[in-house]
Order: C-alpha cells, then structure tokens, then sequence
C-alpha cells in the first residue's frame, strides 16, 4: 500500500511581497454584511450601474451568431478595429496613429497595464509610482522584479506629481500616470504634460499614462492625452478602456497606443500570454467607438448629476469637499472626528451601512482621504447622506 505523504504548497516569493487587493477585502466585508440582510449602499468600487449602450449590444447579439467569429482572434486585433481607434483618437485628441504599429487592442486595459512591465523591465529596474495610485499598478512592477520608488501626489499641488521632486530620482526606468486620476478624480493639462515630457526625454524615463477615465469629464473641460504633445511618441504609451466611457466593465476591451516599441514589446509579451480578444467583442467594439455624442453627453450630464447630489449633501453636513473635474471619484478628507481612513471605512459600513474605500488603500500618501463612487442613483446617494447625517 502506497505512503501518502504531504506536499508542502507555498505561495511564490513575488506573492508573498503583496498586500491585500484592497477590493478583494472590501467585498468581502460587503458580502458578509448583505448576508446578515443589511441594505448595504456600495460606494466602494468604481463600476457603473447603467447598462451598456443598447446599439452595441445588438451588434453583439449579431456578432456572436456568426461562426466567423467563434475561432481563435488575432493577436492584435481585428484590422477594422484598429482603424476605428485610430478615427476616434483623431476625432478626440487630433493625434494621428498608425493602426499596424502604434495601436495594441486589450482584454481591457488593466491587462495591458500588467503586462507591459514584464516586456520592458529587468529585475531591481526603478519604476516611479504616483502615490495615492490605482492598486494594480503595484503588483504588475512586483511581478516583473521592478522596485518602487512612491512620489507623493499632494492636495496643494493639485494632486500632481511635483516635477521638481521628479527631476530629484535618478535612474528610474519608467513611471505611471493617470489622469483623470483614480482615486483622486484630478485631471492634468497639456502645459503639465509637456513640462512632463520634456523632464521625462531629459532624463530618460518612460511614461506610461493610464487614461480610462477620458472620457467622464465634468464642466465641458476635455482631458487631454499626453500624445498631444509634440514627442511624446518617442517615449509615451497610453491606456484606454471601453469600461467606463461605454459601460462595458464586464465585456473586457481597451487598448494600447503610442510608441511603437513598446507597443510591440507589449504585443510580444501577450502573444505568450493569450490568443486576443473574443472576435464578437471586438465587432461590438467597433460600434461602441461609432456611439453618437449626444449619448455619451447623457452618460456624463447624469454623473453631473450625481456628483452635485453628493457633494452638496455631504456639504450640507459640514463635510466640505471639492467637486471633482472627472471620472465618476469623490475624494475627500476624513469627516471631523476621525482619525484614520482604515478607520473611517469600518465606522460607515457598521454604523450607517455604507461602503467607502480608505485612502491608505492606494498608498502611504493617501491616509487622511477616502473615496466615494457615484455610480450608483441619486435616491441612493440622498439616502447614503441622510444615514452619514446620523454619524458625522
């Protein structure tokens, strides 16, 4: 008779080096509360409530009957799609790109995001990490054996990186930006971005720019892409997503554009990693980018909508905070009478049946802040005021 024995499993080191997803542990605490029945109002994760554009969920009925699109996609995407990025990005930002070399399509761009430091990094490289950041960013550096160097985003330089401090770190390999910012919700604009291009050619730096939130903006005021600026293909990559500007979160498109070496390290790395993007999703998302600009006005106008809501009844609780520029974010400095984010976050889930993400979260430099969405009606967010009207 054979001996079993026991095999010791272990997670690997670069596992072992990383903190909690912080969304995972939120949800967590969210479903633990909804199975004791409580009303829980979720303005914790940044995911919209409305559906998906009717137009390109026939497209997708279509798509998905069609044998052709059943088998194995290509890497890089349908040509037709890459055309059509390249049209929206003219029509929205005046850049022109090429599709074959400067356009990447992605299983949403938070894939994309993780693996391109695996193309461009060596193990101990210096990756600069804006802090507060989106918490993915960390671990994709962690896997590819960078090492973080965190600059700090602060209140009084608008939630910018200071460029100053930026020209201070030496040997840094590449860096992250986003803007509109999660969590955050500051934009920059093209004077910030060329300064930024400029020091980053100087110095040698690459810049990676997240922009997934572009298109929710407020007031009318466009956020501008870094490629706007005369040379930043030499060293630039930009993000984007259908997650948000389409309500399409769960169908998993975005994509990469921009220099043309890193987009073909970035195509490199996935072509070892996945066979692209389900066919059918690709043909809704030629559609999606072909959306009429009055329907997308809505989306923003409604998030308009919700932003003053909250933020005027947060107000009328003597919680002031700024109205933020873009993306669907409040962020906010603890409420008097709190004295951590941590903190702050357990207080309204248990005392008032509200989710919020604590700052710290997303790094050292956001304790003192929490984050609240507004994807979700104003009747939620009136009554999520008038619970906090009881604790605050």
């Amino acid at each position: 008779m054979p001996i079993e024995t026991a095999l010791n499993i272990e997670f690997a080191d670069r596992l072992k080096e990383l903190p909690p997803y912080l969304f995972v542990e939120i949800d967590k605490a969210k479903r633990q509360a909804r199975a004791q029945g409580r009303d829980i109002i979720d303005l914790g994760v940044g995911d919209p409530d409305t559906p998906t554009f009717p137009h390109i969920i026939e497209t997708m009925k279509t798509a998905i009957a069609d044998p052709a699109n059943h088998r194995y996609a290509f890497d890089a995407g349908l040509p037709a799609l890459r055309t059509e990025i390249a049209v929206w990005f003219k029509g929205r930002f005046g850049v022109d790109l090429n599709p074959d070399t400067e356009i990447y399509p992605l299983i949403g761009s938070k894939e994309g995001l993780a693996h391109l430091p695996l193309g461009i990094i060596n193990p101990k490289d210096k990756v600069i990490l804006t802090d507060p950041a989106y918490p993915a960013y960390r671990p994709t550096i962690t896997f590819a054996g960078g090492k973080i160097t965190n600059l700090p985003l602060k209140e009084s330089h608008g939630f910018l990186p200071d460029l100053k401090k930026l020209a201070e770190i030496k040997d840094a390999k590449f860096m992250y930006i986003n803007y509109p910012n999660n969590p955050t919700s500051a934009t920059a604009n093209l004077e910030f971005y060329k300064e930024l291009v400029a020091l980053a050619k100087e110095k040698g730096i690459i810049l990676i720019s997240d922009m997934a939130y572009s298109e929710i903006y407020f007031d009318g005021e466009k956020p501008p892409s870094i490629l706007e600026v005369d040379g930043a293909k030499d060293i630039a990559i930009e993000f984007h997503s259908f997650s948000k500007t389409y309500n399409m979160t769960g169908w998993r498109i975005g994509w990469a554009c921009g220099n043309p070496k890193l987009v073909a390290a970035l195509a490199k790395v996935k072509s070892n990693f996945d066979s692209g993007i389900f066919q059918a999703i690709q043909v809704a998302g030629i559609t999606a980018l072909r959306t009429k600009p009055e329907e997308l006005n809505d989306l923003r106008s409604m998030y308009e909508e919700r932003r003053d809501c909250l933020i005027n009844g947060l107000r009328s609780l003597g919680w002031k905070i700024p109205p933020p520029k873009a993306a669907f974010y409040v962020w906010g400095r603890l409420p008097k009478g709190f004295n951590s984010s941590m903190e702050t976050a357990a207080a309204f889930l248990e005392k008032a049946n509200i989710v919020v993400t604590p700052g710290v979260g997303f790094g050292p430099a956001g304790e003192g802040f929490v984050r609240m969405t507004i994807t979700m009606p104003t009747e939620r967010l009136t009554e999520a005021v008038n619970r906090l009207s009881k604790i605050l």
